[in-house]
């Protein structure tokens, strides 16, 4: 049903008109500016003020449609603004849509929704409690209007963090029971949010950027306390992902740990009954042979007396030579898996590095005794070397004989003076 209220805000007092839309259109020329603000619109009612505010039929048309994301368009007249709200009830959230047509002398707000209207005594008394900043312009109380719109969004994001701990509590106190739906549910719920806080920061982004003529620079320092809470309000929503992620990592952790711990009960049981059956197949295989011969077997139905107690007595000892040879093997292949787990494994040897051993020095031969000792060579003697320009006389150098001694190399003599040491044999 529509509820539409008028409003004429000049420098004295705030006026709400009667007279509807007539009547403020009317005050245009004798105020400040008009808030038209209405609730549950028909598409008459706005097409009525399309000719006097120059309002464009797309502005009017994404007014009455539901399915809109929040953008800001600018036109000659004036600039289109729309925002989302929530409301979140019974663990359902629904998106509420605030239009706003934002002129030099006039401000036209459009919202919709089934129960009362959502500018109502709060909004008023804001409106009182600001009443100075208001009548500085449309652009102030269109700023007061989307802020306690934006103000709304943190119970619904707060209400969506105490269910995020509760679905935490549940999965330790009991991850059986739990049911995994509500965290994918409340998933999409912050996907829709996050959608729409996405889009008004970038509206809000551009009033800051000074996009909009018809927001004055002194209030552009109050809409960027706007754009502060929605990027907090966008970082929550982004935290509380990552929180559901983890919640369902969690989950399925927990869930797998008692699915293991089940089986490995149920690996104790089918044990124990495999034991009790590996001692019970022999009793019953003496049983079932004794019960089809018992005379026979017994040697007479005179020896029962002394048969059936014996017979008895070497069931209990099979019963139990059985079970200590079922805890020996149950022990030794316990120890078994005790020392693979306990014996850390050991990487074969790297192939060690071949080391080169020195090089042993030739060994010279041993000297032969003084009688085969082959007789050494004759030294010759040097030539003397060509007169150079009055050189002094210089004697041969005759190396002096050799010893009985290994061969060896002959020393080099010592140069005389003037003369190059004379060459080393080959």
């Amino acid at each position: 049903m529509p509820d539409n209220r008028f409003f004429a805000i000049g420098h004295s007092k705030i006026t709400r008109l009667q007279g509807g839309a007539v009547e403020a259109l009317a005050a245009l020329k004798k105020e400040d500016f008009v808030w038209f603000d209405f609730y549950n619109p028909a598409r008459e009612e706005l097409n009525a003020l399309a000719e006097p505010l120059g309002l464009s039929p797309l502005s009017i048309e994404d007014s009455l449609d539901d399915d809109q994301v929040p953008k800001i368009e600018d036109f000659p007249t004036y600039t289109f603004i729309l925002v989302n709200g929530y409301d979140y009830k019974d663990h359902e959230l629904s998106i509420r849509e605030y239009d706003f047509c934002l002129g030099k002398n006039f401000l036209v707000s459009v919202h919709r929704g089934t129960g009362p209207r959502f500018f109502a005594s709060r909004v008023d008394e804001r409106i009182k409690a600001d009443l100075v900043n208001i009548k500085r312009g449309p652009d102030f109380l269109a700023h007061v209007l989307i802020d306690h719109v934006v103000d709304e969004k943190f119970h619904v994001i707060e209400a969506m963090q105490d269910e995020l701990q509760e679905a935490e509590e549940a999965i330790l106190q009991d991850v059986i029971r739990f049911k995994p739906q509500e965290i994918l549910r409340l998933r999409r719920r912050l996907l829709t949010v996050r959608k729409s806080l996405v889009h008004e920061r970038e509206v809000l982004a551009k009033i800051c950027r000074k996009d909009s003529p018809f927001v004055n620079e002194k209030g552009i320092y109050n809409y960027r306390d706007i754009y502060d809470h929605l990027v907090r309000f966008f970082e929550t929503t982004e935290i509380s992902r990552e929180i559901i992620s983890n919640l369902m990592e969690m989950y399925l952790s927990m869930l797998n740990n008692r699915m293991t711990v089940a089986a490995n009960q149920m690996n104790a049981v089918v044990k124990r009954l495999t034991y009790i059956t590996t001692i019970f197949m022999p009793l019953t295989l003496l049983a079932g042979i004794g019960g089809m011969s018992e005379w026979s077997m017994m040697t007479g139905s005179e020896n029962w007396r002394v048969s059936y107690p014996a017979f008895l007595l070497l069931m209990a000892v099979i019963a139990g030579g059985s079970i200590l040879l079922l805890r020996w093997v149950d022990r030794r292949w316990v120890r078994r898996e005790l020392a693979g787990i306990g014996t850390p494994e050991v990487s074969p040897p790297a192939d060690p590095i071949p080391v080169t051993p020195p090089r042993a020095s030739p060994a010279l031969p041993a000297p032969l005794p003084s009688a085969q000792a082959p007789a050494a060579p004759a030294p010759q003697p040097m030539a003397a070397p060509q007169a150079v320009a009055a050189p002094p006389a210089v004697a041969p150098v005759v190396a002096p004989p050799a010893a009985a001694a290994p061969p060896s190399p002959p020393p080099a003599p010592a140069p005389t003076a003037g003369l190059p040491p004379p060459p080393k044999p080959g």
